[in-house]
Protein backbone atom coordinates (compact mmCIF):
# COMPACT_ATOMS: atom_id res chain seq x y z
CA UNK A 1 0.00 0.00 0.00
CA UNK A 2 1.52 3.47 -1.23
CA UNK A 3 2.02 5.51 1.85
CA UNK A 4 2.39 9.05 1.36
CA UNK A 5 1.19 10.67 -2.62
CA UNK A 6 2.77 13.41 -4.14
CA UNK A 7 0.67 15.66 -6.72
CA UNK A 8 1.12 19.25 -8.36
CA UNK A 9 4.58 18.95 -10.32
CA UNK A 10 4.66 19.71 -13.57
CA UNK A 11 6.29 22.20 -16.20
CA UNK A 12 6.37 26.07 -15.04
CA UNK A 13 8.50 28.64 -16.94
CA UNK A 14 10.77 31.54 -14.46
CA UNK A 15 9.20 33.13 -12.16
CA UNK A 16 5.66 30.92 -11.91
CA UNK A 17 4.51 29.15 -9.25
CA UNK A 18 3.29 25.92 -8.26
CA UNK A 19 1.91 24.13 -5.14
CA UNK A 20 2.73 20.76 -4.57
CA UNK A 21 0.66 18.16 -2.18
CA UNK A 22 1.12 14.61 -0.41
CA UNK A 23 -1.45 13.39 1.26
CA UNK A 24 -1.16 9.81 3.24
CA UNK A 25 -2.65 6.63 3.28
CA UNK A 26 -5.94 6.32 5.67
CA UNK A 27 -3.83 3.86 8.22
CA UNK A 28 -1.36 6.91 9.42
CA UNK A 29 -2.45 8.15 12.69
CA UNK A 30 0.12 10.64 13.30
CA UNK A 31 3.29 12.54 12.12
CA UNK A 32 6.02 13.93 13.75
CA UNK A 33 7.42 15.25 10.87
CA UNK A 34 6.58 16.12 7.42
CA UNK A 35 8.55 17.42 4.84
CA UNK A 36 10.14 17.62 1.15
CA UNK A 37 12.91 17.29 -0.26
CA UNK A 38 14.13 16.97 -4.09
CA UNK A 39 16.86 15.34 -6.45
CA UNK A 40 18.14 16.95 -9.35
CA UNK A 41 19.83 14.86 -12.27
CA UNK A 42 23.01 14.02 -11.01
CA UNK A 43 22.82 15.53 -7.65
CA UNK A 44 22.30 14.21 -4.04
CA UNK A 45 18.80 14.00 -2.50
CA UNK A 46 18.38 17.36 -0.66
CA UNK A 47 15.99 18.96 2.01
CA UNK A 48 13.68 21.56 0.99
CA UNK A 49 11.29 22.02 3.70
CA UNK A 50 9.90 20.34 6.47
CA UNK A 51 7.51 20.82 9.59
CA UNK A 52 7.25 19.41 13.00
CA UNK A 53 4.27 18.74 14.80
CA UNK A 54 2.38 21.02 12.20
CA UNK A 55 3.79 24.31 13.79
CA UNK A 56 8.06 24.60 13.33
CA UNK A 57 9.06 24.91 9.70
CA UNK A 58 12.74 24.37 8.23
CA UNK A 59 13.73 25.64 5.11
CA UNK A 60 16.72 24.73 2.74
CA UNK A 61 19.01 27.98 2.28
CA UNK A 62 17.85 28.38 -1.42
CA UNK A 63 14.38 28.28 -1.32
CA UNK A 64 13.92 30.38 1.59
CA UNK A 65 11.56 33.76 0.84
CA UNK A 66 10.13 31.45 -2.19
CA UNK A 67 8.72 28.53 -0.56
CA UNK A 68 6.08 27.89 1.97
CA UNK A 69 5.45 24.99 3.95
CA UNK A 70 2.06 24.51 5.72
CA UNK A 71 0.16 21.36 6.90
CA UNK A 72 -2.98 19.80 7.69
CA UNK A 73 -2.65 17.84 11.29
CA UNK A 74 -6.38 16.38 10.81
CA UNK A 75 -5.84 15.08 7.05
CA UNK A 76 -1.76 14.44 7.66
CA UNK A 77 -1.35 16.42 4.52
CA UNK A 78 1.69 18.54 3.19
CA UNK A 79 1.47 21.30 0.89
CA UNK A 80 4.52 22.69 -0.61
CA UNK A 81 3.75 26.37 -1.81
CA UNK A 82 6.54 27.36 -5.00
CA UNK A 83 6.62 30.95 -5.81
CA UNK A 84 9.42 32.64 -8.17
CA UNK A 85 10.37 29.38 -9.42
CA UNK A 86 13.85 29.09 -10.90
CA UNK A 87 16.01 26.82 -13.22
CA UNK A 88 17.72 25.38 -10.88
CA UNK A 89 14.73 24.55 -8.65
CA UNK A 90 13.94 21.94 -11.74
CA UNK A 91 14.12 18.55 -9.68
CA UNK A 92 11.71 15.13 -8.44
CA UNK A 93 10.15 16.58 -5.20
CA UNK A 94 10.03 13.81 -2.58
CA UNK A 95 7.92 13.62 0.53
CA UNK A 96 9.11 12.79 3.36
CA UNK A 97 7.78 11.47 6.94
CA UNK A 98 9.41 11.10 10.06
CA UNK A 99 8.54 9.11 13.21
CA UNK A 100 5.40 7.56 12.07
CA UNK A 101 2.50 5.93 13.73
CA UNK A 102 0.07 3.73 11.53
CA UNK A 103 -2.69 1.35 13.52
CA UNK A 104 -2.11 -1.28 15.38
CA UNK A 105 0.62 0.71 17.12
CA UNK A 106 2.76 0.14 14.30
CA UNK A 107 5.87 2.78 14.18
CA UNK A 108 8.01 3.40 11.43
CA UNK A 109 10.91 6.12 11.22
CA UNK A 110 10.52 7.35 8.17
CA UNK A 111 8.16 7.27 4.59
CA UNK A 112 9.08 8.64 1.62
CA UNK A 113 6.86 9.10 -1.31
CA UNK A 114 7.48 8.02 -5.35
CA UNK A 115 8.15 11.77 -6.24
CA UNK A 116 6.54 14.14 -8.37
CA UNK A 117 8.13 16.11 -11.10
CA UNK A 118 9.15 19.81 -11.45
CA UNK A 119 10.68 21.47 -14.57
CA UNK A 120 10.94 25.41 -14.43
CA UNK A 121 11.87 26.08 -17.97
CA UNK A 122 14.27 29.92 -17.92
Amino acid sequence: QVQLVESGGGLVQAGGSLRLSCATSTNIISIHTMGWFRQAPGKQRELVAEIVNGVHTFYGDSVKGRFTISGDNAKNTVYLQMNSLKPEDTAVYYCHAQDVLRRFRDRVPELWGQGTLVTVSS
